[in-house]
């Protein structure tokens, strides 16, 4: 969540009316078990953007578990990458 106060502050700057976290997770794990944990991460991340202000009207999470990686190697590097929330605002 480094990025979250320039984040919050972007997307209330512009006034977002819709704005979907989704939540993700690296290949360990069952399907189910990350479905779960992504949704957590998700609903994590809508908590700490509201904390810092953004309005919880218009926000939606989502969790795609495993099956969105931004990287395939198997590494704790590349693990670490895909164990992520990414906001998409409109």
């Amino acid at each position: 969540m480094l990025g979250a106060p320039k984040n919050a502050a972007c997307l209330k700057d512009r006034g977002y009316k819709k704005i979907v976290i989704e939540g993700n997770c690296d290949e360990r794990g069952t399907a189910e078990y990350n479905i779960h944990l992504g949704q957590r991460r998700a609903e994590a991340a809508k908590k700490f953007l509201v904390n810092l202000g953004v309005h919880t009207k218009g926000i939606k999470t989502v969790s795609y578990g495993k099956e969105r990686p931004i990287c395939t190697e198997q590494t704790e590097d590349c693990w670490q990458k895909n164990r992520r929330d990414d906001t998409l605002a409109q």
